[in-house]
């Protein structure tokens, strides 16, 4: 298994080798980037089940390497029996994180791979059929896979609160302990929900004969999402949002994910000459971590389902806005915070294929193991995103029905003259923007080989999957005289291990020119790239 890859016939990451490993079998039968990406995203949901599921929610950009970059959002809304009085009437001020009524809002996962499908067939020239692309992850949870090391340490690490989930115990607990690392996982229930996929198309998750399944075993479950919720989800195609950075610009998702807030943190960053800093001294990690600061308090004021909420996105990015962030910015002292929006379990991949097109992706469960709750007998672990609702009426993600919660997941690029130079992206809640700023500038601004960009030491500010504390935590592999600088300006300093998971599984694909393109995974990952 290798971390780094360079070719220029196509490239992929993704955060577990056999993922890696069924994207890279599609590029090499001549498949292009999206079709890579649907055999990449399905084998994920299957070997990294505590990351992702056909029951999570998805963002993907697609980018034709000429110009044209479209956004899929997969953002699926709160049942529509599911309300702030709902909860009230239960004894419930707090949505909770696990459980029936943890599990309440649609996936939308597998409605973004049936559109990705179809903009392959429609615009992409894709040759490979539906079933083809899902057929490695069949496989995988038919006839099993070595179990990653993680799987089984999460589920451990949470039993406390999954344990008493009947679905989840029986299907990634068999015998009542979490796997152990290297034994063979079998998922026989999904499987055949793959199949029923396979057979029935995408559309049969919301409307068909799988649908109804899910519908009913989620309701045995105490789970109020009903067959009606599901069929009146469909992914949106969306319009990217962007900002200047560099000779380019930064790609994102607009709201309902934090991708503006990613976008503010490079526009901010875009005011300052970082070629001055070390990219492992405390002045860039002080910078990148202020800015952070003004880009999260921005977003937690605005950012909310688009369609209930007006998000002033322009404003937010207006060239002159940026500049006033910038010049508020305190290069010596840091400025007070609070909690954030804490945990988040997640894998990103990207595919780029031998005409320069790239896709971008993230698909997601919330919290390791999602909700807890398998929908009956399909093996589809549902996730427990509406957790990032809010029961109080005047907030921004107050809790309606239909409506779609803050989303953690944003997938990025970079492209110069419409051409994608870089792709790349993360795991990990509030980590996410942060470890994309990371990744965006050791990349381009510093240049740095691609497994450097990766493998360099990282900082997290507040909290994530696994802490809760609010501190800003850094590798150990920063000089003692970081830890020591960043106190003095005012940090709440914490040392964690090195490569710690908290710090995100990131990945990134770099176009260097004259066709040639590079991609790494995360050393903190089970990860890969490949090239053809």
């Amino acid at each position: 298994m290798s971390r780094f890859a360079a070719s220029s016939q196509g490239v992929v990451t993704s955060p577990h080798y056999l993922a890696t490993a069924a994207g890279k079998a599609v590029l090499e039968a001549g498949g292009n980037a999206i079709e890579a990406a649907l055999a990449v995203g399905s084998a994920l949901c299957v070997v990294y089940p505590h990351m992702n599921s056909l029951g999570g929610d998805s963002f993907w950009l697609l980018s034709d390497g000429a110009g044209n970059l479209t956004g899929l959002d997969g953002a699926g809304p709160a049942g529509l029996r599911y309300s702030r009085e709902f909860y009230a009437g239960q004894g419930i001020s707090a949505m909770p994180v696990r459980g029936p009524h943890a599990a309440n809002t649609v996936a939308g996962l597998v409605a973004v791979w049936g559109a990705a499908h179809a903009a392959s067939q429609q615009r992409w020239g894709g040759k490979f059929s539906w079933p083809e692309l899902l057929d490695r992850a069949r496989a995988y949870a038919e006839e099993g896979f070595a179990c990653s090391a993680s799987q089984g340490e999460f589920l451990a690490q949470k039993w406390s609160e999954l344990g008493d989930f009947a679905g989840l115990a029986e299907h990634y607990a068999p015998g009542g302990h979490p796997p152990p690392s290297g034994s063979n996982f079998q998922q026989p229930h999904l499987a055949a929900s793959l199949r029923l996929l396979q057979r029935d198309g995408a559309d049969s998750f919301y409307r068909g004969e799988l649908g109804r399944r899910i519908a009913h075993g989620l309701a045995q479950a105490g789970s109020l999402l009903g067959t009606d919720d599901l069929a009146g989800f469909h992914c949106k195609e969306v319009t990217p949002i962007t900002v200047p950075y560099r000779n380019g610009l930064a790609a994102n998702m607009p709201p309902p994910t934090q991708g503006v807030a990613s976008l503010l943190i490079l526009g901010i960053l875009n005011r300052f000459d970082l070629s001055r800093y070390d990219h492992r001294s405390a002045d860039y990690v002080h910078l990148v971590v202020e800015a952070t600061k003004a880009a999260f308090r921005l977003r937690d004021r605005h950012v909310a389902d688009p369609d209930r909420i007006p998000v002033p996105v322009a404003e937010l990015l207006a060239s002159a806005h940026l500049d006033r962030l910038a010049s508020e910015l305190d290069l010596s002292r840091a400025t007070p915070w609070g909690p954030g929006v804490g945990p988040a379990d997640t894998v990103w991949f990207g595919v780029m294929d031998a005409r320069g097109r790239a896709v971008s992706a993230i698909q997601s469960l919330y919290h390791e193991y999602g909700s807890g709750i398998v929908a009956g007998d399909t093996g589809i672990l549902w996730q427990n995103r509406g957790a990032s609702f809010s029961l109080h009426p005047e907030h921004v993600n107050t809790l309606e029905p239909g409506k779609r919660p803050f989303h953690t997941l944003n997938p990025a690029m970079y492209l110069e003259h419409g051409r994608p130079r870089l792709v790349y992206g993360t795991m990990g809640g509030d980590g996410q923007p942060q470890t994309q700023a990371a990744v965006a500038t050791r990349a381009l601004d510093y240049a740095l080989p691609l497994s450097e960009v990766l493998d360099s030491p990282r900082w997290l500010l507040g909290r994530t999957w696994g802490n809760a504390s609010v501190s800003l935590k850094l590798e150990s592999r920063f000089a003692p005289e970081v830890f020591d600088e960043l106190a003095r300006r005012g940090h709440e300093v914490e040392r964690v291990e090195d490569y710690a998971q908290m710090m995100g599984h990131a990945g990134v694909i770099r176009a260097t020119g004259n066709g040639h393109m590079e991609a790494a995974a995360d050393p903190r990952s089970d990860g890969s790239a490949a090239g053809i």
